[in-house]
């Protein structure tokens, strides 16, 4: 399900925007990984779900091997997001 980008987000010790965001329909859910920068400008990756109905789900990313190639397609859509993986697993 595609959400709009940029959108806002709060959390208990800040808020911002999801500038970017890559995501794939599962069986069960649809694992999502975003990018969100802060009202400071800092940026954050936030590995999260949502419900099939498009809910956000409060739980831990629980992700498929069968959900990362839908997950490394939606990343062509978001440079910034690949980019910090990219330091995530590459370390550049």
């Amino acid at each position: 399900m595609a959400r709009t980008v940029p959108r806002p987000f709060t959390m208990p010790w800040g808020s911002g925007l999801v500038v970017e965001e890559a995501t794939t329909v599962g069986e069960h859910h649809e694992p999502t990984l975003q990018l969100l920068e802060d009202e400071d400008g800092s940026e954050t990756i936030r590995f999260c779900s949502y419900t099939h109905r498009g809910s956000f789900q409060r739980s831990p990313l629980l992700l498929g091997l069968e959900d990362v190639a839908g997950l490394r397609a939606s990343l062509r859509d978001a440079p910034r997001l690949r980019r910090a993986l990219r330091r995530l697993v590459d370390g550049n």
